[in-house]
């Protein structure tokens, strides 16, 4: 079944097809991380986040001094806290809790308002978070229309990879944005691929796949509300090709981008002639489609219109 990117996901079903979701690359970075009212520019929009304190919990008794915090780590896309007194809350538990980010150096104070399990995959936590004081959303509506998000421990570099980071360092990303709808189809960068390789080169490769990074350099050139279909040699995916035959091939596509291109997904904002001077490799394969795709490399395919 194909969707739009604002109505994506039926209860029940994971969602199969995602849409040209994310112009983000270096677009637009509402719709992948959380944009922090109190910070002004749009470099410091981009949020590596370091869990520094909790405030006030309410999974504390008010007569219980508060320990701080000793050591935070992100497991799948939820939290795990430890605490001075050798306590560890984690998970659903720590719905309600106010915690201090260390954004770029200045205090944001975060409520976590419900932490629920995605009703597609129960191994995925969904955190609604506001900005505490105001109780405005951190993250604009995702397809499905709610505002929410979840940690993943990394962080995405200048080219759009999402690499190994740190201990304790983590990008909080939207249910909204590429890498937010590329964990919940399936691709979980912290696991591994059945084929044994990282799910993170499947996660990575969905990532430019949805926002139409082409040449893998972080710019994508797809437009919101743009029909796609996608799929992978694993199942994590399946095609729906018999359901909108108006959908063609468009590329195959691996961590660092295409590996060929058919036809661009909107042609006007970029053609393929155009595309192919700016990334010479996306030339190397002369006639892509999904049989030459998988014999270069592709690890997922899609098609569009």
């Amino acid at each position: 079944m194909f969707r739009r990117d604002r109505a994506l996901g039926n209860a029940g079903v994971r969602p199969k097809q995602a849409t040209g979701t994310s112009a983000d690359g270096n677009i637009n970075l509402l719709l992948d991380r959380w944009v922090i009212p109190v910070l002004d520019t749009r470099h410091h929009a981009v949020i590596v986040a370091v869990l520094t304190l909790a405030v006030a919990p309410l999974w504390l008794k008010p007569a219980v001094a508060q320990p701080s915090i000793v050591n935070t780590e992100v497991s799948g896309t939820g939290f795990r806290i430890t605490l001075s007194d050798g306590s560890v809350t984690q998970g659903t538990s720590l719905a309600g809790a106010v915690l201090v980010f260390d954004i770029d150096g200045k205090p944001v104070r975060v409520r976590i308002a419900a932490i629920t399990p995605d009703q597609n995959d129960k191994a995925l936590l969904l955190h609604d978070l506001r900005v505490d004081g105001t109780d405005a959303p951190l993250c604009r509506p995702g397809p499905d229309g709610k505002q929410l998000g979840f940690p993943l421990a990394g962080r995405t570099a200048p080219d759009g990879r999402f690499v190994e980071a740190g201990p304790g360092v983590f990008e909080l990303v939207c249910t909204a944005g590429a890498q937010g709808k590329c964990v919940r189809f399936g691709y979980h960068p912290w696991e591994s691929a059945p084929d044994g390789r990282p799910m993170r080169d499947y996660f990575d490769a969905c990532v430019r796949m949805l926002r139409a990074d082409y040449c893998g350099d972080g710019h994508g050139w797809t437009r919101d509300g743009t029909f796609v279909d996608i799929w992978d040699d694993h199942g994590i995916q399946k095609t729906d090709a018999t359901s909108n035959p108006t959908l063609t091939f468009e590329a195959g596509w691996r961590p660092d981008g295409a590996i060929c291109v058919a036809h661009t997904r909107i042609p006007e904002n970029i053609t393929l002639d155009r595309l192919k001077a700016l990334c010479p490799r996306l030339a190397i394969v002369p006639s892509c489609d999904e049989t030459s795709a998988r014999a270069a490399g592709a690890l997922l395919f899609n098609r569009s219109r």
